[in-house]
């Protein structure tokens, strides 16, 4: 079991990155979605980057620790994007797209500050605890932004599947991952099982899966049908005639 979490996740979220941006294309939408592209060109990047210097340095090598802790948070950051331009999909044809990019970027900055002032005065690798610290306040800002982003598409009646679908994935991503860490800070004698080790590079398979099933099973421009959102519209009009 440890060979296949070494080597065959890492293929197997290699291979689904690559089909993502695959899909992207042949679906003409490569552009479209042009920040969760390159996420997944930098997921395929990093991955490949960690294994050679696995190979080379060896798990355990203060080259092969740096370079995982910054990959990691590159890899936030990238997400972190893709949350924001799924809103600006959302609301684009609103007076509040305008601000949404300097919105994110006073959000990302107070959100590295914070981070830094939480670890400032810790010992110990001040880089690592800091990328550390970043990427968990990262990712409870990214399960914030993507249910209000929920909201948001919910109040719009928003029709459009692949959008709904990303928004989805994306959210059920950030809940997951978010939800590996409190248990971790609630359980810290069991930091070095296996189950905390892995839990994040499987989770991590699910928004390129959810992609590409998102890119693969929808045409462009379709639609959801919203005939069951009709309904309590149709029985409020009724209540209020009476």
């Amino acid at each position: 079991m440890t060979g296949f979490f070494d080597y065959g996740l890492p293929l197997v979220g290699f291979l689904l990155q690559l089909s993502v941006v695959f899909c992207a294309v042949y679906r003409k939408e490569f552009l479209r979605y042009l920040p969760l592209n390159i996420y997944m060109l930098i997921s395929a990047s990093v991955g490949c980057g960690l294994y050679v210097c696995m190979q080379r340095f060896g798990v355990t090598s203060q080259e092969y620790f740096y370079a995982y802790y910054t990959a990691d948070l590159l890899l936030c950051v990238a997400m972190y994007s893709v949350v924001i331009h799924l809103y600006r999909h959302t609301l684009g044809d609103t007076n509040v797209e305008r601000y949404i990019r300097g919105g994110a970027f006073l959000l990302l900055a107070l959100t590295c500050l914070f981070s830094y002032l939480a670890v400032r005065h810790s010992e110990g690798k001040l880089t690592a605890r800091f990328a550390s610290e970043l990427e968990q306040n990262l990712n409870f800002v990214g399960v914030v932004l993507t249910y209000m982003l929920w909201g948001a598409i919910m109040k719009r009646r928003e029709t459009r599947t692949r959008l709904v679908q990303l928004v989805l994935a994306v959210g059920i991503y950030f809940s997951a991952i978010a939800a590996t860490y409190a248990v971790r800070g609630l359980f810290p004698q069991m930091e070095g099982s296996n189950l905390w080790l892995w839990a994040p590079p499987v989770i991590g398979l699910w928004v390129p899966a959810a992609s590409c099933y998102a890119f693969l099973s929808v045409q462009n421009e379709a639609r959801l049908t919203m005939s069951h959102m009709a309904v309590p519209a149709q029985v409020s009009a009724q209540v209020s005639a009476q």
